[in-house]
């Protein structure tokens, strides 16, 4: 069943999604990255099928929070039948940034 709703990424998702790659690939098998990516498409897939399934996030009330694992949380915005995925944070990596 197709959904209503069309997934767009924000450039600063894209990079967001490059940078959490490139960390991955320094501290991950090629294996362990493929299946991060099959999780994150999932996640989308999820977001797009039933975009008010995940809560408000309390960071701004425009977007919603997904979290994808206790790394990387995922932040969108709907508008009318669009879905725009805003963000993604990597927990990990910005926690090894501040030290």
């Amino acid at each position: 069943m197709g959904s209503e709703f069309k997934i767009f990424w924000t450039d600063e998702a894209i990079n967001n999604l490059e940078d959490i790659l490139d960390y991955l690939r320094t501290r991950w098998a090629n294996r362990e990255i493929e299946n991060f990516k099959k999780r994150l498409s999932k996640q989308i897939d999820l977001i797009e099928q039933n975009p008010k399934l995940f809560p408000i996030s309390q960071f701004n009330p425009r977007l919603r929070k997904a979290v994808l694992s206790k790394q990387t949380t995922i932040f969108y915005e709907i508008s009318g039948y669009s879905i725009y995925l805003v963000y993604l944070f990597n927990n990990k990596q910005a926690i090894m940034r501040v030290r």
